[in-house]
């Protein structure tokens, strides 16, 4: 998420040994290899989509077996009292750095990522656009991730961070506004520590609702727009290139939002929603030098496909998404054990825009199921006024 400088600290502090001891009790189960294969960069998921071992953004977020072994620190996270998306354990090894790099999917427009250090050393030096600072164990930090950063240990150890994602409540944020004032003031930021209650087993909020299976015109021209006001702000762009981005974008809200009125989230839209995404793809043209974003390192068609098009339609979370909770006051609030308990139920394999764009074109090429004798697209299937 865009902040208002790199860093700011949290008014909070943590028991370090108490964190470090549930951390090394972790040590004995595999760590998760960073998606890019960056060296010496794992993670343990306490938080994921589906309570499992994955890096996924989409769905329903549970916590983890992992979690359940660590009273401690589930305490730190509901100590928050907000609604949490994927939160994980995060270790880079002594002498390996995390690459500069931006984070500029969907999930880091509207989240941002707390850090709470638990295991490291003064090497361990965190970079930020122009600034540079090391969160000491037990501190409580946020970041700009829209800006360029990396990490790089120095030290003779591995660090390990705790790192929760959320959006963040009204309370949450001026939180935030009051420490980001403090520090621009120079004014000492007084922390609370959180101790340790060996008897308290705190329920989580976890996210159930984190993506729409079609976003909505409101949703998809709010990310859109922005994205091209960060690439007109930026001078080195060539303003004729930025003009065929800027009408291309702006066709594509359109007719999302054309379609949107004729079929909203449902299943009969699928098809047309996945064809504009693809042909707005083929639409934006590659061209050298790339348009690029305001932090001079995203490229705007790498993120605008990962912003927007690429999770414009979403058929797999569609069946979560319009299923109404048994028990509607309690959605997405659960304690820990009975989170992990349902863990080993594996969910259905998720479907891609494109499989759905195949499974209607065969689904219009059967027979039609009233006994005509004509193909479904001939007969009841076809292309008409929807009622």
């Amino acid at each position: 998420m865009q902040l208002s400088t790199e860093f700011i600290r949290l008014p909070y502090q943590f028991d370090v040994g108490r964190m470090a001891h549930e951390v090394q009790q972790l040590f004995d189960v595999p760590w998760m290899a960073h998606p890019d294969k960056t060296d010496g960069n794992t993670a343990l998921p306490l938080i994921s989509c589906g309570g499992g071992d994955n890096d996924g953004f989409r769905g329903e977020m549970k916590p983890t077996p992992h979690l359940a072994r660590s009273p401690y620190l589930q305490q730190v996270i509901a100590s928050f009292d907000e609604v949490f998306g994927r939160s994980r354990l995060m270790r880079l090894e002594a002498g390996c750095e995390v690459r500069e790099h931006v984070d500029y999917n969907y999930h880091w427009h509207s989240h941002v990522r707390i850090h709470i250090p638990v295991i490291t050393t003064p090497e361990v030096i965190f970079h930020c656009g122009d600034a540079q600072l090391h969160m000491a164990a037990g501190e409580c930090w946020i970041f700009d991730s829209w800006r360029r950063h990396r990490v790089v240990n120095a030290g003779p150890h591995a660090r390990v961070h705790l790192v929760i994602d959320t959006a963040g409540s009204a309370r949450f944020w001026e939180t935030v506004d009051r420490c980001a004032a403090a520090m621009r003031a120079g004014v000492p930021i007084a922390s609370r520590l959180l101790a340790y209650e060996p008897d308290l087993r705190p329920s989580i909020v976890t996210e159930r609702y984190n993506l729409q299976p079609v976003l909505s015109p409101a949703e998809i021209e709010s990310l859109t727009y922005d994205l091209i006001a960060e690439f007109e702000a930026v001078p080195e762009n060539d303003a004729a290139v930025a003009a065929v981005y800027r009408r291309i974008m702006l066709a594509f809200c359109r007719d999302w939002r054309a379609l949107w009125y004729r079929f909203g989230i449902h299943r009969p839209g699928w098809p047309h929603y996945a064809r504009l995404v693809a042909e707005t793809k083929r639409a934006l043209p590659d061209i050298d030098p790339p348009l690029r974003a305001r932090n001079r390192m995203a490229l705007v068609k790498t993120t605008f496909g990962a912003r927007v098009l690429g999770v414009a339609v979403s058929p797999e979370v569609y069946e979560d998404f319009i299923a109404v909770p048994s028990s509607p006051g309690q959605a997405g609030t659960a304690p820990v054990a009975r989170a992990v308990r349902a863990v080993g139920r594996r969910a259905p394999a998720p479907v891609t825009a494109e499989q759905a764009v195949a499974a209607e074109d065969a689904r219009r090429n059967a027979r039609c199921p009233c006994g005509s004798g004509l193909r479904y697209k001939h007969c009841h299937g076809a292309t008409g006024p929807v009622s």
